[in-house]
């Protein structure tokens, strides 16, 4: 109860701020949170439902590639050090790149639709994925394997037990930090080749200068990024109750 109060009293304040932000301006550029929620019934006939499923879908996707990919990679690096000697320095010098800067590249190569948005965003998360449960599982101390063995512990049960534990723990603190960057990147790629999702409703209704609706759309993808936030705070708080005894 003392959290669903603290987020309605957040998003009170920052109505209130947005409000005082619209009087001070006094333009139709930035019109009052009133008028913007007065406009969130056009949005049905603008189909924001389709708009909200083809951006959760691409979201959806590459976070479930950068998962496929970056859990494998990163326990790898430390459970198979000769691996880890090769790809761990690939990942240091790659992580930092400005991989939006590849997208020209990507929609070269995989085309103009969903997939390229997909590969961009699942370029850019999955790193933070890699890096996130190398350094969890680097972080098990090397006497809960050797106790494990100890137990008559195998392979199987050195990975249920401790490496996967870890894994997972690296895996939703990547995805709680990734998610903002995966959103930002998945609203840029909707400028591009699409006619579908929330990025390309947003500034189709900015060319039209449609401002209501506009800041509508921008709401409605806040909206979004603030439930999958809370679902994955939710995830965590379930998965990982053991860190919490």
């Amino acid at each position: 109860m003392a959290r669903v109060t603290k987020t309605l009293g957040a998003l009170l304040a920052l109505n209130l701020l947005w409000w005082l932000a619209a009087v001070l301006v006094g333009k139709p550029v930035l019109p009052t949170p009133l008028t913007v929620y007065a406009a969130f019934p056009q949005l049905l006939a603008h189909q924001i439902g389709w708009h909200l499923y083809f951006s959760l879908y691409r979201l959806g996707w590459s976070l479930v590639w950068s998962a496929v990919i970056g859990i494998p990679l990163g326990i790898l690096i430390v459970r198979a050090p000769r691996f880890g000697a090769w790809v761990d320095p690939v990942v240091y010098l790659t992580y930092p790149l400005p991989k939006i800067a590849l997208l020209p590249v990507v929609m070269l190569l995989a085309g103009l639709g969903d997939s390229a948005k997909i590969i961009m965003i699942t370029m850019i998360t999955v790193f933070q994925i890699i890096i996130s449960v190398r350094d969890a599982v680097r972080q098990v101390p090397a006497g809960v394997y050797k106790q494990l063995r100890v137990a008559g512990a195998n392979r199987w049960e050195l990975f249920r037990d401790a490496t996967w534990p870890a894994s997972l723990a690296g895996v939703l603190t990547a995805l709680r930090l990734a998610l903002g960057t995966a959103i930002a990147t998945l609203f840029f790629t909707e400028v591009y080749g699409t006619s579908y999702g929330l990025g390309y409703f947003i500034m189709d209704e900015w060319n039209r200068l449609d401002y209501p609706l506009m800041y509508a759309g921008i709401v409605v993808l806040a909206a979004v990024a603030f439930a999958l936030f809370a679902v994955l705070n939710a995830v965590e708080r379930r998965v990982l109750r053991w860190q919490q005894v």
